[in-house]
């Protein structure tokens, strides 16, 4: 018999308040929890009912909504009986296979995919760009002290002047550093992971904001000591008489707006476009320092290892630049040609956007990735958002769903069918195959359902889903979840109230985290949802003590 939620109702946990899964009936011994101090290895097969809901089911079924009537553009509803070819592709369940395998082979095929994906390919890749990074700054550093003679260094402004051409060198470095970072390589991306791209790109920020800030000060401090006048002429002689000083300054206004703008307070007010199109800019600090470096960096003036070194660091960067930002979309587009094939209403505030195009059984996505979409519309062909994809990807359709939270989302559920897009993509390693246990948790809230619901097919069986909202009719994809429950034989938790609610607020502790999913720590943990979620949720992992290489993120916010 199979156990499983009762996908007729979207049961909050209000009846959960004591911390106890309530009852599926009173005679089945399989209800009860382990006792306490059993171990529960000893007792693979045992799975607690997420609701006191029981259904058997022989097949799943083929159609999860066979008649189905959803409001169309212009406030007019039409109905699409089953069967009907004009409903392409609404009904998910007609263009996508009823369940996708998982691994064959079950828990050995999963840790020989750990072997074969993770453990070689992503730790290599992630242990290689380490070394190449530490021992590229290693022979930076090492070009200062070469050009930096024995007794040289005798008095403070030497000493000044020294440190300032130091921290110019680490600057110009960890610039380079953060533009190959956003330069939107496949292979960075793999190697890494999108969410620790963010981390990384974040923190070498704060550090790149320091060095810029120290080279300037020690400089004209230095300068000015070396000079013998007040501080204020001293840099003004520096700057009037070196070359490609102004470009230099230019750089670090840009550097210090910039680093402004990644103020949580500051980048909340600010709409999407804004923000992306002046995080921009760092690209004409990269131009500008050029010139600066080359012309007074005493280490690149003169012909030799320094001066090829730092343009072969260069020409990397912009190569790499080159070819994710430019030349792999231009490919990718003239490929595959996508366009709006339909837009559907999910909810109040949440559309879906069916994508055609061509050659799409080639193309090379997964479930649990994004893409970046540019609608080719008036008012949307300027700008780029990222969005996940809300279904894995099939040969018909792609599907993304948009919460609408401004002016450009809020125009999308206006976009017309054959609307044509320019995408770049497909992105994010919040992927089935960087899974390293058989099974799965998986915990949404908000929009970040869509990747969540997207990575239900691609997983092997038997997952949990946590799905968090504030009321039942927020809920998105509650049909599409009960199907796939069914059919792959996992359990959804609809976990429904606000933030103060005893139920919710006892699940996201480590007790009523362990009492829902017994087997939490032998799980891949897959996370997607506003910042508040995904913090409770962390600190409920760490105290139950899940490995980190467990715990897959999907950035939220870009």
């Amino acid at each position: 018999m199979t156990r499983r939620r009762d996908v007729e109702t979207a049961e909050p946990l209000t009846e959960w308040v004591a911390g106890l899964i309530p009852r599926v009936s009173d005679d089945d011994p399989y209800d009860r929890p382990p006792s306490r101090g059993r171990d529960r290895d000893a007792y693979p097969d045992y799975e607690p009912y997420p609701t006191r809901g029981v259904d058997t089911y022989a097949e799943p079924d083929p159609d999860p909504y066979p008649t189905r009537e959803r409001p169309r553009r212009g406030g007019t509803d039409r109905s699409y009986p089953s069967g009907d070819r004009d409903r392409e592709p609404r009904s998910y369940a007609e263009t996508a296979p009823a369940w996708r395998p998982g691994p064959s082979g079950g828990a050995e095929a999963a840790r020989h995919r750990e072997t074969a994906e993770v453990e070689v390919y992503d730790r290599g890749g992630r242990l290689f760009f380490h070394i190449v990074f530490w021992a590229a700054l290693a022979t930076t550093v090492e070009l200062w002290w070469l050009n930096t003679p024995t007794g040289s260094i005798t008095t403070t402004a030497d000493v000044l002047v020294a440190g300032g051409r130091l921290t110019g060198l680490v600057g110009g470095y960890l610039l380079l550093a953060q533009v190959l970072l956003m330069s939107r390589v496949r292979w960075l991306e793999r190697w890494i992971g999108a969410h620790s791209l963010l981390i990384w790109h974040r923190e070498l920020g704060a550090f790149l904001l320091l060095a810029i800030l120290a080279h300037a000060a020690l400089i004209a401090v230095g300068y000015s000591k070396l000079t013998n006048e007040p501080l204020v002429d001293g840099t003004w002689t520096l700057l009037s008489t070196y070359e490609d000083m102004l470009s230099a300054v230019g750089a670090t206004a840009i550097i210090v707006g910039i680093a402004l703008l990644a103020i949580r307070g500051i980048r909340r007010r600010m709409n999407y476009e804004l923000w992306y199109y002046l995080h921009l800019s760092t690209y004409l600090v990269l131009l500008f320092s050029y010139g600066h470096q080359f012309a007074t960096g005493q280490e690149f003036v003169k012909p030799g290892f320094g001066r090829y070194f730092w343009a072969g660091l260069y020409v990397f960067v912009i190569v790499s630049v080159l070819w994710g930002r430019i030349i792999s979309p231009l490919r990718f587009n003239l490929r595959h040609r996508l366009q709006v094939e339909d837009v559907v209403p999910e909810g109040t505030d949440m559309v879906s956007i069916y994508i055609s195009g061509q050659r799409l059984d080639e193309l090379d996505a997964r479930a649990g990735q994004y893409f970046r979409w540019r609608f080719l519309t008036k008012g949307c062909w300027w700008q780029a958002h990222p969005f996940s994809l809300s279904a894995a990807p099939n040969e018909q359709w792609l599907r993304l769903t948009v919460k609408i939270v401004g002016d450009h989302t809020e125009s999308l559920q206006y976009l017309e069918p054959g609307t044509k897009i320019f995408a770049e993509g497909p992105s994010g390693v919040f992927t089935a195959n960087r899974a390293i246990r058989p099974r799965a948790l998986l915990i949404a809230g908000g929009s970040g359902i869509a990747p969540i619901r997207a990575l239900l097919e691609d997983l092997p069986e038997r997952a949990v889903v946590i799905y968090r909202s504030r009321t039942e009719e927020e809920l998105l994809f509650r049909d599409e979840l009960d199907w796939l429950a069914r059919s792959r034989e996992a359990q959804v938790w609809y976990v429904i109230g606000s933030r103060e609610d005893p139920a919710p607020r006892h699940l996201f502790t480590a007790k009523g985290m362990r009492e829902l999913v017994p087997d939490v720590r032998r799980r891949d943990i897959y996370l997607c949802g506003p910042p508040g979620l995904v913090d409770v949720s962390l600190r409920t992992l760490r105290k139950l003590r899940v490995p980190r290489r467990q715990i897959h993120l999907d950035p939220f916010e870009f």
